[in-house]
């Protein structure tokens, strides 16, 4: 007798006969489809799960291969949207793309505050100060994070950028190019790590329209009233060490970050030199400054509070004087300049009390040549003569202070 089997044969699974299903579903199926997967056409199932979540999942032949895609929650993403998605995937992958970099490269594109940070991680070993990340983020976080900080970067358009900058195009104008060029080099490395492909800062200029031409220069006293300026900052209330600083700066023609930063391994007493390094210069070269007799004064007046600090001029706990500490000192005290303002007195003094070529004049402040062909026989960083005229400054400061 031949052995019947009791159990049920098997469903043979074959692919479906007859047309291929195409927009099958409804709008009210979305909402009360059982458990399983239902296909729509183009691949697009409605995927019910037991828990009641229902979500939109796409099968492809992705070269070669079948792969699955979710495109999203019912609630987000309408039958409509999804059925649109499913067909935009499939054209791709007919044509031998691959939907699925696609939707990995866009999931992976950083918001512009993220991509800002990054830049900025990135320039920060090429900055001379530490101050110049702290500044560029500032500026950042107050004008252009409040309106794109959270969109991803690939999707900053013109219009942001115009709604960011034309408040303040012509009213803080310094601000807004600074932030239009800060803007621009988040959108480059953008462009770079191909989050997008162009850059709308090239575009707004025509729209925002050309700034005025004002040239501002920076607050400076004339050279007859220095003296008096640094008597009274040596009569103020400030500390021995910022009063120390303030006149280290005046009689050296330096600038504030340079004398804020100085250490005592860059000063050479004996040889009346202090060598400022490359990486605090603002053209990134070594700059020596001759000392005068004053100069010295005020370096060995500052040693006597040093306490072992390498900083020659520490504020009372130790760390450099902040770069407003200075401003904020004159303000206060009624003097109409900025620290910077000094090399400015200085150099109308050697323009109009010294017979000193302008290049020896240029060579004290650290200035850059700027003709190609004088820049060539500029073999020389004419210290001698600028000692000689540092000397003359330092003589002309003290013979115009006022009477006591």
């Amino acid at each position: 007798m031949d052995h019947v089997s009791t159990q049920p044969p098997k469903p043979r699974r074959t692919k479906p006969t007859g047309r291929h299903p195409h927009n099958r579903l409804a709008a009210a199926f979305v909402r009360s489809a059982p458990v399983g997967r239902h296909a729509d056409g183009n691949g697009l199932y409605l995927y019910v799960q037991r828990t009641g979540t229902r979500s939109w999942v796409q099968r492809l032949v992705i070269r070669g291969r079948k792969r699955e895609l979710g495109l999203g929650s019912v609630h987000l993403v309408s039958l409509a949207e999804a059925r649109e998605q499913a067909r935009a995937n499939r054209k791709l992958a007919r044509a031998g793309g691959d939907p699925l970099v696609d939707k990995r490269r866009l999931e992976a594109v950083p918001t512009f505050a993220e991509a800002a940070a990054t830049v900025v991680e990135q320039k920060r070993a090429g900055w001379r100060s530490p101050r110049a990340a702290v500044d560029w983020l500032h500026s950042l976080e107050r004008y252009v994070f409040p309106r794109i900080g959270s969109r991803p970067v690939s999707d900053v358009s013109s219009a942001d950028l115009l709604a960011v900058l034309t408040p303040i195009w012509h009213v803080k104008s310094d601000t807004a190019r600074r932030l239009r060029q800060r803007i621009g080099a988040v959108l480059e490395w953008s462009i770079a790590m191909e989050h997008r492909t162009d850059n709308p800062c090239d575009r707004i200029g025509p729209v925002l329209g050309p700034q005025r031409d004002i040239v501002r220069h920076m607050r400076a006293l004339p050279h007859q009233d220095v003296a008096a300026a640094l008597e009274t900052v040596r009569a103020s209330r400030a500390t021995s060490a910022v009063k120390l600083a303030f006149e280290f700066l005046v009689v050296t023609a330096a600038r504030s970050g340079e004398v804020r930063l100085a250490t005592w391994d860059e000063m050479n007493v004996a040889g009346r030199v202090w060598t400022i390094p490359a990486e605090r210069m603002k053209m990134n070269r070594e700059h020596r400054v001759p000392l005068s007799l004053r100069a010295l004064e005020v370096l060995d007046a500052a040693r006597s509070l040093a306490d072992g600090n390498p900083l020659v001029f520490p504020n009372r706990w130790g760390n450099a004087i902040k770069d407003t500490f200075l401003s904020q000192l004159l303000k206060d005290l009624g003097i109409a300049a900025v620290p910077h303002g000094f090399r400015s007195s200085f150099r109308d003094w050697a323009a109009e009390e010294t017979d000193h070529p302008r290049e020896v004049v240029e060579a004290a402040l650290a200035h850059v040549v700027r003709n190609q062909v004088e820049a060539a026989y500029a073999r020389s960083d004419l210290f001698e003569r600028r000692r000689t005229l540092m000397d003359e400054w330092a003589a002309y400061l003290a013979t115009t202070r006022r009477p006591r």
